[in-house]
């Protein structure tokens, strides 16, 4: 149960990290943009009698960076300037409210499922706090104000990262000690004290490496059924047991180990007495060579030239992996109880790369097992060296495959 949980779980964890060839997956989406617009603005009170603004002022402008958490919900810092200036049958003056604001967003066409009728219109609505701080002419201190801000922002698709949108906002502060006009204002002591209106137009632009914005990504019900087909693939892939020793080749320390030897919970020959034999298997010999030396000597040559009896490489490697060094033991261990016997070592490599290469690359695979017979005390006389290059016998595209490949073999003669 643990060795298929845990697949289970790390694919949970990286959902939406890695994108799959099959489709797109559930974050498969831009989360970052930056806006600037401009507009037009509107106060209502408090403005001192005889002071009165236009129905509009044309002087708003605004910039911000957004961030969506997934499609629908997001936050956003907002900027912006608007100017104020009397009417024709006002006493003239000129302020400037600068004020800043952090605000959640809400993908409103994502949860109302605009992409069920259009592709191109969205809705977002956002609301948040931040501070102002207005000046002017008449102002000789610049007074600072708490805002509440909430506001709708109508959009129009232009280019997967290009996007047309026109907002109103509304402003409301508190702690307002000055009029928009500049005059002193004690303030109403309970709720807001002013409101600015601002309609603004713009453009956002999308950054990131996808090609959609969250805004307007949707994930049906065939991505949905697309990705995880390919998660299963790849759950498959990751339960594979390449040597049939119950342990999944992710798991699998020694992924080559010889059909039906025992192994530790990491797939690694049990050898108790560390000499590099598997311990069934050297009981095996040494039971059978109790009732008749010769006959096993039959059955170990058997089974050597049958293949049970490899040493492994890496990828492009020409020295042994550390895992397989106990082949090597093995044959030691035969051709010195065996004197008259000889051995041809054949070298082979996976179909990655080169051919000439390859042919080469499995001549120094088997030139190598040789030295390092040699240097445990076998005479190289007894040793021949087949470089049979490629062995195209496995499944190309499966990297466990090919690891089984990679490697020198023997036969007794």
């Amino acid at each position: 149960m643990k060795k298929a949980v845990l697949p289970l779980l790390l694919l949970c964890l990286t959902q939406g990290v890695k994108a799959q060839d099959a489709g797109k997956t559930a974050q498969d989406y831009n989360k970052w943009t930056v806006e600037l617009g401009g507009g037009i603005n509107k106060v209502s009170n408090p403005l001192t009698p005889g002071y009165h603004v236009d129905a509009f002022n044309f002087y708003s402008v605004n910039a911000g960076a957004r961030y969506m958490f997934n499609t629908k919900f997001g936050i956003k810092a907002t900027g912006s300037l608007d100017r104020l200036q009397g009417s024709d049958i006002s006493e003239d003056f000129e302020t400037q409210f600068f004020s800043v604001g952090l605000q959640g967003v809400v993908n409103l066409g994502r949860v109302l499922e605009f992409e069920t009728w259009t592709k191109r219109l969205n809705v977002l609505g956002h609301a948040g706090v931040g501070v102002g701080f207005l000046s002017g002419d008449m102002i000789k201190e610049t007074d600072h104000t708490g805002n509440f801000l909430i506001g709708f922002t109508g959009q129009l698709k232009v280019s997967k990262r290009v996007t047309l949108w026109g907002d109103f906002n509304m402003t409301n502060t508190y702690t307002q000690h000055r009029t928009w006009n500049g005059a002193p204002y004690d303030g109403s002591q309970q709720g807001f004290d002013g409101t600015l209106y601002a309609a603004t137009v713009g453009l956002n632009i999308a950054l990131g490496k996808h090609e959609e914005h969250a805004d307007w990504f949707v994930y049906n019900d065939e991505d949905k059924i697309n990705d995880l087909e390919s998660r299963l693939g790849e759950l498959e892939t990751m339960m594979n047991d390449s040597d049939k020793d119950g342990v999944p080749d992710y798991l699998d320390a020694e992924p080559n180990t010889i059909n039906g030897v025992a192994v530790d919970s990491k797939g690694r020959t049990i050898d108790r007495n560390e000499n590099g034999v598997a311990d069934e298997l050297e009981s095996y010999i040494e039971e059978r060579d109790r009732k008749n030396k010769e006959s096993m000597g039959a059955d170990l040559q058997d089974m050597i030239n049958g293949g049970y009896v490899n040493v492994y490489f890496d990828f492009n490697q020409d020295m042994p992996n550390a895992s397989s060094i106990g082949g090597i033991n093995f044959l030691i261990k035969y051709l010195k109880e065996n004197p008259g016997k000889s051995a041809d070592v054949i070298g082979y490599a996976d179909e990655i790369g080169d051919t000439e290469y390859n042919k080469a690359l499995s001549a120094r695979r088997a030139d190598n097992v040789k030295k390092i017979l040699t240097d445990a005390g076998i005479d190289a006389g007894r040793l021949n060296i087949v470089s049979n290059g490629e062995d195209n016998s496995v499944n190309k595209d499966s990297q466990w495959a090919r690891q089984t490949v990679r490697r020198v073999t023997f036969i007794i003669k």
